[in-house]
Order: C-alpha cells, then structure tokens, then sequence
C-alpha cells in the first residue's frame, strides 16, 4: 500500500509540473473509500489551475475522477480507492468511548475520525440531508435512526418517524422508542406535526424539555407538495423553538427545490447533510453555498457536512437489514433501554 501511496503521489507532483502548476505531496489520510493528498502549491501557483487539472490528475492515476478542494492553507486531492472499504455503523460504534446523550452517530470524516452529531447543541438543533437517487440518504437516515435508539432509554429519546412512501423506515417499525406508529399518510402527517407544536408550547410555558423528540421527516420536498402552506407553517415553528423545548427535526429530501423549501431551509436548518445531487443549483440550495462540489459526490454514502461556513466530507456509515433487525429485535426485547452488543459503548 506505502508503494502504491508514493507512486501516486510522484504522478501527480508530475503531472503539476508538466503543467506549470507545481506542488509537494505533503503526506495525507486513507479512509475507506478514498485517498486523500495533501498538496502544498508552489508559491505563485493558482489555486483554480490546479483545480482545472484534476482530469489529467486522475487520467495519469487510472482513476474515474478525482477531487480537488481547499482547506486552510493547503489542497487536498481526494483520489477513489481501488478497493473501497464500508464503513458499518456497529464496527464504528465499538471504536468510540462513549456516545454523548442526544447524538447521532455520521460515519467517518476525511480526516479519519468518527463524525458524530449533537442535536441539543445550540448550532445543530435541526438537520437537513438531501441527496438523489443513489446518494446513500435513505441509509444515512436509517443509521442516524439506529445510533439515536441505541444509545438512550425510551425515557430519555422518543422518535416520531414520517415516511410517506412507507419505504423508507419500513424495517424500524418495531423500535420501542417511536412516540406512535410510522406515519405514512400526508395528512396524518401535518396532524402529527401540529400535535408536536402544541406539545412544544406546554413544554415552553412549564420549562420541560425531556424527553427529547426527534421527528424524521422522509421526501420533505414530496410531502410540502401535498399539503402545503399548512405543513411549511408547523415546520417552521419547530425549527423556531424546538430545541429548547427538546423537540428536534431531521428533515431529508431528494430535490431541495428553491421554490418549495428555500426560505425554510435558509432560516432554520443550521446543519446540512448533503450527499450527490443532480446540478449544481441543487447543491447551492441544499447546502447554502457554492463550491461545494455536491453534484461531484460519488454516491453510496459520500456526504458532505455543512454548518456555519464550513464543511467536512464524511463516509456515512451504514447498516445491512439483517443486523438492522437483529438490533430492532434486541432493543425491543429491552423495552427500549440501552443496549451493550459487545463493546459498544453507550451512555445511560
């Protein structure tokens, strides 16, 4: 691998400087589907001349594409494994020391590291994921799903779970933490989050904010579609006040049109999980910037996460149905109280 890894690196140093861009490889990170190079330009280099070669970068390492981004003062250069590797959402929970109450379980960052996601905290709060067909957003979902039941008792976490096509949270139906069955019924839907606006009211006016509810919300952009100004009103109002009454929204949606979920967005999702999108106005929209290259995600569970002016390139991690019962059956068969597979940390 150490061979191959400075093999690489020569070619494109190489190709730099046949194209009066040089840079130095200055070491880099392997995660499960990519390398990714660190490259420190030369000085006097453009940085857009670089990022107009990465066809011949990846035609002179045989690879299908190549990414080439910025971060702080050196580039980085995101090369597809040969031999891409899962990131399972079990192996990853059994590397962490504990899961702080309240968060999600992501996949693994470009830097290697378990990313994680707190709901409470004042600069999460409420999350969008958006990505097309093949992007992996159903499974990061389902794994955001999982890792949330995992770690709490039902007295700590409750789950309201709205899954119009009724696919997408079919085989979680059985998790003791859901609030009320899965809601398939688009009305029933806006009823649902109506119920959940008066409760965030009471909870304001007696200062309770336990347990947390997290509303997963599938085809958000379908759904709008349907119902309407109704709908867009509760939202909206959630995401306002939510977090401090402990009520959190996890919203996904394939196409984030402008016209439908703009405003929505912009004002009250301050954290985005954006995997492959069709065009790049869908990845301005979706993650409220440009340049984010989220039309050139590879799918299969490439994300990138927005929050603030920055983002981070993750591996969602996922789970195969068969243990996604396997653990539904044991936490039912716990009543919902945390769960100990092996050396999976959890904090109760």
């Amino acid at each position: 691998m150490r061979q191959l890894l400075e093999m690489q690196a020569d070619r494109i140093e190489m190709v730099l400087a046949q194209h009066k861009a040089p840079g130095r490889i200055a070491g880099g990170v392997v995660t499960p589907r990519w390398v990714q190079f660190h490259l420190s330009p030369a000085i006097g280099t453009r940085l857009s001349r670089v990022e107009h070669l990465a066809d011949e970068i990846a035609l002179a390492l045989g690879a299908p594409h190549v990414r080439v981004s910025r971060q702080g003062a050196t580039m980085q250069i995101d090369v597809p494994r040969a031999d891409p590797k899962p990131v399972k959402l079990i192996d990853l929970c059994r590397r962490l020391p504990a899961v702080p109450l309240g968060t999600a379980v992501l996949g693994i960052a470009d830097d290697g590291a378990p990313l994680l996601l707190r709901l409470p905290s004042p600069d999460v709060a409420h999350v969008l994921i958006a990505g097309t067909t093949g992007s992996g957003k159903t499974a990061l979902t389902q794994t955001m799903i999982l890792s949330l039941a995992l770690a709490h008792r039902r007295s700590q976490m409750q789950l309201v779970l709205i899954d119009p096509k009724g696919r997408a949270f079919e085989s979680l139906s059985r998790l003791p933490h859901l609030l009320k069955p899965i809601v398939v019924d688009a009305h029933e839907a806006e009823a649902t989050l109506a119920a959940l606006v008066t409760l965030m009211e009471t909870r304001d006016q007696t200062r309770v904010s336990t347990p947390r509810i997290v509303a997963v919300i599938d085809e958000l952009a379908d759904l709008v579609a349907v119902v309407g100004k109704p709908l867009l009103e509760a939202l909206a109002r959630l995401a306002q006040r939510g977090r401090e009454a402990g009520v959190h929204l996890i919203a996904c949606t394939q196409k984030p049109a402008t016209s439908v979920l703009g405003p929505l967005i912009k004002a009250n999702f301050p954290v985005r999980l954006v995997g492959r999108v069709t065009s790049v106005e869908d990845a301005r929209v979706a993650t409220g910037m440009s340049g984010s290259g989220a039309e050139r995600l590879a799918g299969r569970g490439d994300f990138i996460a927005v929050s603030g002016a920055g983002f981070t390139r993750f591996q969602a991690a996922y789970i195969e149905s068969g243990e996604m019962n396997e653990l539904v059956d044991a936490l039912q068969a716990g009543a919902g109280k945390p769960i100990l597979l092996e050396k999976l940390a959890v904090v109760e």
